[in-house]
């Protein structure tokens, strides 16, 4: 048995951030490039891969980014100011082909309720909590803690476990004494890193019972030991390689 990703997408620009909407099934990607000062954004279909779309800029080319996504919609804020990590408005774009269905710079993000999202209207004082249609942006109903609770969302993130818990050769030498490790299915995931010919490399390595099943480098010529490399979302493996490509695996 080998595996193979079944989405590999190189983005322009460093992967800031993903967001998963389990509803539909879509992985959302917002892309940073510093040297353009252009924060854009992707998706891409879990179920069959494809690629809904990529390059999206926002007028507001900058300072944006993604909020949360819910049943097929992506939701991005703007920034109050370049100096502000203060979140503005909303803006509400459809995950299958980037269409823009609704804006509202009047409102302020709260959390993802099982329902859909929860927001506040910044002109009224005090705050006050609704939910909202997130197909039309329109104001559902007051929000009611009983009924809408949080959503919690299928990720699983690996442990930080020592290498000798593995009780297994890799193909390389571990650099420092601490591994990312998952099980999943029959499948055993591992991220860990490598000092080769003066180069830090961070690594990824699938097995299944002791066959070596699929390898990857995520990372070379990097400063300092990487956080958690991949996440699992049901039976996707999701992760990044050089920061900027997306890969996902069936596992």
């Amino acid at each position: 048995m080998i595996l193979f990703p079944f989405i590999s997408e190189e983005f322009n620009g460093a992967i800031w951030r993903m967001e998963i909407d389990g509803l539909s099934e879509t992985i959302f990607v917002e892309i940073r490039n510093s040297e353009e000062r252009t924060a854009s954004f992707g998706s891409v279909d879990l179920l069959t891969g494809k690629l809904n779309f990529k390059d999206l800029v926002l007028p507001e080319r900058w300072l944006t980014g993604i909020e949360a996504a819910y049943d097929g919609v992506l939701l991005l804020h703007n920034y109050l100011s370049d100096a502000s990590p203060v979140h503005k408005g909303l803006t509400a774009v459809n995950a299958a082909n980037a269409e823009i269905i609704w804006s509202n710079y009047t409102y302020a993000f709260d959390h993802l309720s099982v329902n859909g999202p929860v927001v506040h209207n910044v002109q009224i004082q005090p705050k006050k909590l609704f939910l909202i249609d997130v197909k039309t942006g329109a104001i559902a109903r007051p929000y009611q803690p009983v009924i809408d609770g949080e959503l919690i969302n299928d990720v699983i993130v690996p442990q930080l476990l020592p290498v000798s818990f593995l009780k297994q050769k890799l193909p390389i030498e571990s650099y420092g004494n601490n591994m990312h490790y998952l099980e999943h299915n029959n499948f055993r995931i591992v991220s860990l890193h490598s000092f080769e010919a003066g180069s830090l490399k961070q690594h990824l390595y699938i097995m299944n019972n002791l066959q070596l099943v699929y390898e990857d480098i995520l990372n070379v010529d990097i400063q300092k030991i990487q956080p958690e490399a991949f996440i699992i979302h049901k039976n996707y493996l999701i992760y990044v390689k050089n920061k900027s490509e997306l890969k996902v695996l069936n596992v």
